[in-house]
């Protein structure tokens, strides 16, 4: 894909990045470098899309089958949304003055029509056909908003003429919340990200994974976890997650002992994981910084419980898996030392820790991560070994082009949605009715809203998932009870949960395709995996302490109860109970994962005897069960088979093939559809 940027046009990229940048940095910096006035918000944005927005159609081809070079008319449609979004900036005080959202010049309607074009174009060229069609009906939906029969869809009816104005001038469409956060937060973090990408931190965070758990019971699939997991914070994309370290991991789990199907389902789940992970997470957790009313550093406090009960729960099912099969892991002698990483590796542990410093210090989540940035570049320049050579920096800005126009372009999308529901009045009214529907159980609306954020991630990224829920669902669960910061946050677990459960799941098919296994039975296996994704949105929406809702007693009490009842789930899972070598009897397995689910519980009593009952299932399988060493191997695994793949043990020869191939082609930061 990013073959056609060579020569002339990847300059072009690279040049346009370090302008929209240094425009983001003035703006959010108040440095004004050129006199005057500080740009309006709405002007800012008109040119932050005339630098960023134009590299779609650079960057993406317009099919598959398209020419290797840039063709002439993604060429012609480089230069109009230039032009375009150059027009309104320069006219956007006259257009906030006059009202040329409700009656501008004939030029400016006509304008107004092509960036409508534009951006929907960008928007399937980023996401896929799927969510440019939905985002197209939301964005029409005002023509016919006054004739439709069904009560609470009718709204406000616009001309043609006025729709298309109010989605390129008003400030509820395109440039709505979503762009805005985009253009004052998330630049600023997704150059973050991709700057600790190609100064090495990548190979860092899966070093110190090694030297870290490599030594441990299954410590391939641990490290897989952990590398994917530090992987996924820095990307946001689980798709990409996988073709980055999978190639790594998924081949050293499978020479490790572990069959080819559940070390892919390990690198899936770990890695679709990153994107609800602290401090980075993905771009959905931005958008909630509008939508909620908060500070982004609230929301990574609030994330941080579920993200670690997540992946303890993926930890505790291979720790249990490990011992049940006798998996052990690799010398010390052929790991690496943990002095010896952090000694090498210490600028992007210092870099994470003081995006943390500063969140929670200084609080300004617009200047940290360039504050951040500026630093890493800073070591990267005067380090002899790492040091970022002219050609180096050139690859990590059009990186960054690559990335924040994408991002950019699927912003600016669905915020047509946004911009066709606010037009037409019925935002409100949606989720009042949708409230009504379930006859105010907040049990139905949680599952509603579990089934509508899965079925639409299917389709859709996750950020648009959320822009449309943001309006209809999180509304009506806040009217139910829920905390605000638990209902949006539901919407965004549940969107992840299509990356890892068929019949997409886009992340257990790359991790499939690298292992050469079976998609379909990957992705289950993967499920099994992720099963605290599926379980802790609903505990979290009933109990706000596990999104840190509540008084720092009430939060430490939920938690410890919830690391339990995760570790019991896992173990009930495996069917194995770690410590004491014994295989449950599946009557255990199922009141073990009851149990399990009542200790997250909000309340007390529940989340005590759900600990009784758990310790009653280990005393009954400790004293009824035979003790077993372990070993038994995952080639006996009954939900493992089938996968048609050649086990490799442990004592496979180094220079064997481990049988992981990896696939042609990269990954698209939150792409949802297949790559372009």
């Amino acid at each position: 894909m990013t073959d056609r940027c060579n020569g002339f046009w990847r300059a072009v990229v690279v040049l346009f990045t370090v302008c929209g940048l240094l425009l983001t940095v003035s703006q959010v910096f108040f440095w004004n470098p050129f006199g005057g006035e500080s740009l309006l918000r709405h002007q800012f944005l008109y040119f932050v899309l005339a630098l960023f927005l134009p590299l779609v159609f650079l960057v993406f081809p317009a099919h598959k089958g398209a020419a290797a070079r840039v063709p002439v008319y993604d060429m012609a449609l480089f230069g109009i949304t230039i032009g375009v979004n150059g027009y309104f900036g320069y006219n956007a005080e006259q257009i906030v003055n006059f009202g040329w959202d409700y009656a501008g010049p004939p030029e400016s309607v006509v304008l107004s029509f092509v960036l409508w074009a534009l951006v929907l174009e960008a928007l399937r060229r980023c996401a896929g056909t799927a969510v440019t069609v939905i985002a197209l009906l939301f964005s029409v939906y005002p023509l016919f908003a006054g004739e439709i029969p069904i009560t609470f869809l009718q709204g406000i009816p616009f001309t043609l003429d006025g729709a298309a104005r109010m989605h390129a001038m008003g400030v509820e469409s395109i440039l709505g919340l979503p762009l805005q956060t985009a253009g004052t937060i998330l630049i600023g973090f997704l150059l973050f990200g991709v700057v600790l990408q190609h100064t090495g931190g990548a190979t860092f965070f899966y070093q110190l994974a090694q030297a870290m758990f490599g030594h441990a019971r299954g410590g391939s699939a641990k490290v897989a976890v952990v590398s994917s997991g530090s992987m996924g914070m820095m990307s946001g994309s689980a798709v990409s997650n996988v073709l980055t370290t999978g190639p790594m991991t998924i081949p050293a789990m499978k020479r490790a002992g572990f069959r080819g199907q559940y070390a892919a389902g390990v690198e899936a789940t770990a890695a679709s994981g990153g994107s609800i992970t602290p401090p980075i997470m993905g771009t959905a957790a931005f958008l909630m910084v509008s939508f909620v009313g908060v500070t982004y550093r609230e929301v990574a406090l609030a994330a941080v419980i579920p993200a670690v009960l997540y992946y303890l729960g993926i930890f505790a099912q291979i720790d249990a898996y490990s011992a049940k099969a006798g998996l052990r892991g690799l010398a010390r002698a052929e790991l690496p030392r943990v002095g010896g990483v952090l000694l090498r590796g210490w600028p992007f542990l210092l870099a994470l820790a003081g995006l943390v410093f500063l969140l929670v210090v200084y609080r300004n989540e617009q200047q940290t991560p360039f504050i951040v940035v500026a630093a890493l570049l800073l070591i990267a320049a005067v380090r002899p070994k790492d040091r970022l050579t002219l050609r180096g920096l050139a690859d990590l800005l059009f990186g960054a082009g690559r990335t924040i126009a994408e991002i950019l372009g699927i912003i600016a999308g669905v915020g047509l949605i946004v911009g066709g529901l606010s037009m037409a009045g019925v935002s409100l009214s949606l989720a009042r009715e949708l409230t009504f529907l379930v006859g105010g159980s907040l049990a139905l609306i949680l599952i509603a809203g579990a089934v509508t954020s899965f079925v639409l991630g299917m389709g859709m990224t996750v950020s648009s998932v959320y822009v449309f829920l943001a309006i209809v669902m999180a509304p009506a669960l806040v009217e139910l009870g829920v905390n605000p910061m638990a209902a949006h946050l539901f919407v965004i677990y549940w969107a992840t949960v299509s990356y890892i459960t068929p019949p997409v799941a886009l992340a257990s098919f790359a991790a499939a395709g690298i292992a050469g296994t079976k998609p379909m039975q990957t992705s289950l296996t993967a499920m099994r995996l992720g099963m605290v994704k599926y379980i802790i949105p609903f505990c979290f929406a009933v109990n706000p302490a596990l999104v840190a809702q509540a008084g720092l007693a009430e939060v430490g009490i939920a938690f410890a109860l919830a690391v339990a009842g995760v570790v019991l789930m896992a173990w009930s899972f495996e069917g194995w109970i770690v410590g004491i070598h014994r295989r449950m009897h599946w009557a255990a397995r199922v009141v073990g994962m009851a149990a399990g689910v009542a200790m997250l519980a909000p309340e007390r009593t529940s989340g005590l005897v759900g600990l009784a009952v758990g310790v009653l299932v280990i005393v009954a399988t400790w004293l009824f069960s035979a003790p077993e060493a372990g070993g038994s191997g995952p080639e006996s695994e009954p939900e493992d088979s089938g996968s048609g793949e050649t086990v490799t043990g442990a004592n496979t020869p180094e220079g064997a093939d481990p049988g992981g191939g990896v696939p042609a082609g990269g990954a698209d930061t939150e792409r949802a559809g297949p790559p372009a």
